[in-house]
């Protein structure tokens, strides 16, 4: 079994040598582990990937070969996994579908909690009990206008509540773009003044001194020309931002290289009561949201970055992030931050054609008061005119 999982790495272009598998082998023999699928990831991770660079290709190999095995839940529910092994597609006609109930999002939670204490065995293709395939709102592989799904992969993006652990990686700032004209619309923004110390060659000054001062050389000093914009950045990663990640990565390259004092952070889906800066530690590694508003002044340029797909209760809802329950809805924590930084907008790398369908993107676009641009030449242009003026 191993030795597979093992060519599957080296398929993934993940520079595995045959001294590091022994080595893994050695520690399972010695039960440094626990016999759980969350250690053995760990602890072949830690053992097989010498760079960090690689871990997101280890990620994907990973969740590639051991897909469906195990999923990971919270320590106070126990749901079989045989449950959640989907073993059949269902598909259902336009007419089936509008058919299923929504239960809204109380009602909803109430049934889940209900289901985990009566439920004795898997299920699968119905329309009640937590299983696969079938129409009911908890599992996975199933269609339901409004669920929440536990263990699988989506595939409708309709789930209020996503129960698993998930890993999601930064946006590369080192990519190359292809083409210069994002860098050209960004510019727009960028304001220049001479501050500090004294360090450039005043050219023009030299040259005028010079020839006041009879010939006999008279060198002028300048401080460095510098952009004093200071930028904001907010990131959506992850979830329905994986279909943009080349658009985005554009976006944040050239944004790195255009704006020298630039901060970032990262969110799923909508801003709640803390942000990251780093997907890997995202757990560990929190900063207050408070903070973030409270230190940077009034003045920065705030850009949010996300495609705004998500349940409506997500943003509307205390309690309705698909990760845990935040004490304040999303919605709140947006009027905070457009109140602490009067210049902003929100760029949409979703197709603008695409936004009339998603009533989410209707409603962040509200909470923007329409400052809403795509990840287009001509939407960055509007953006970035809008926060200049």
């Amino acid at each position: 079994m191993l030795i597979d999982f093992f060519f599957t790495l080296k398929d993934a272009k993940i520079p595995v040598s045959i001294k590091e598998f022994l080595i893994l082998l050695e520690a399972m023999q010695k039960n440094v582990i626990d016999t759980s699928l969350d250690e053995f990831y760990f602890l072949s991770r830690l053992t097989l990937v010498k760079d960090e660079a690689h871990f997101d290709k280890f990620d994907k190999a990973f969740g590639q070969y051991f897909k469906g095995i195990d999923a990971v839940f919270e320590k106070n529910a126990d749901i079989p996994l045989d449950w959640l092994l989907k073993r059949m597609q269902r598909e259902l006609t336009d007419e089936q579908k509008q058919q299923l109930e929504k239960f809204g999002y109380d009602k909803l939670m109430d049934r889940l909690k209900q289901l985990l204490n009566e439920q004795k065995e898997r299920h699968e293709g119905g329309n009640k009990w937590i299983g696969t395939g079938g129409t009911s709102p908890f599992g996975n592989g199933g269609q339901n206008p409004e669920g929440i799904r536990i263990g699988g992969e989506g595939g409708n993006r309709t789930a209020v509540k996503v129960w698993e652990a998930r890993s999601y990686r930064d946006y590369d700032a080192e990519r190359e773009l292809g083409t210069r004209n994002i860098k050209v619309a960004l510019r727009r923004l960028r304001k220049f003044a001479r501050e500090g110390v004294e360090e450039e060659l005043a050219l023009d000054d030299t040259i005028r001194a010079t020839a006041n001062n009879a010939g006999y050389l008279d060198i002028r000093m300048q401080a460095e020309r510098k952009n004093k914009i200071k930028v904001l950045m907010l990131l959506d990663v992850g979830g329905t931002m994986d279909d943009h990640i080349a658009r985005t990565e554009e976006l944040f390259s050239a944004s790195k290289t255009e704006f020298k004092n630039m901060e970032f952070f990262y969110f799923h889906n909508c801003v709640y009561d803390y942000l990251w800066k780093n997907n890997r530690r995202r757990h560990a590694e929190r900063f207050p949201t408070w903070d973030i508003l409270r230190k940077y002044p009034a003045d920065t340029k705030l850009i949010f970055v996300g495609d705004a797909t998500m349940s409506p209760y997500e943003i509307l809802q205390p309690g309705g992030s698909v990760e845990y329950d935040n004490e304040e809805a999303g919605a709140a924590w947006l009027q905070r931050f457009t109140s602490a930084f009067p210049k902003f907008i929100w760029l949409n790398p979703e197709p603008e054609g695409l936004w009339q369908y998603r009533q989410s993107i209707s409603v962040v676009k509200q909470l923007m008061n329409d400052r809403m641009f795509p990840v287009t030449i001509d939407g960055l242009e509007r953006g970035m005119r809008l926060l200049s003026k």
